[in-house]
């Protein structure tokens, strides 16, 4: 948010894939969509829980597709969608996630993020596991 840059993210676990592309003062921030971390016995890591072999791939090739529309601006980035993948089924699903414009700590309204200090998720992650 600060550098005002646009981020293609993308996760992966077990079978399962998500990606969206936050672009600042432009729709939803990653606080939007996860306000909290969830609680360390619902994210299991990658090593815990596995990963099917070619979700990567997927995910990444996805991934830079948004890339590059944002690069060439054509098409429609995913700002203010979530690409949801099942690989077991072959089935993608969006869901529309909306900016928090009120109580967001991020990107609300108001929001003075030069003299905003953000949570240390390490250090949450870290003391939660």
């Amino acid at each position: 948010m600060r550098e005002r840059k646009p981020v293609v993210h993308a996760s992966i676990l077990g079978f399962d894939g998500q990606l969206t592309t936050f672009v600042p003062y432009e729709g939803p921030c990653y606080r939007c969509l996860y306000p909290q971390p969830p609680p360390a016995e619902l994210a299991p890591s990658c090593g815990a829980n596995g990963v099917l072999g070619v979700l990567p791939g997927i995910m990444g090739l996805l991934q830079a597709n948004e890339v590059i529309k944002l690069i060439i601006e054509a098409g429609e980035p995913l700002v203010g969608r979530l690409l949801l993948f099942e690989a077991l089924s072959t089935q993608f699903t969006q869901l529309r996630v909306r900016r928090d414009a009120e109580g967001c700590p991020t990107c609300g309204d108001g929001v003075d993020l030069e003299h905003t200090e953000f949570e240390d998720y390490e250090a949450l992650c870290a003391a939660a596991g």
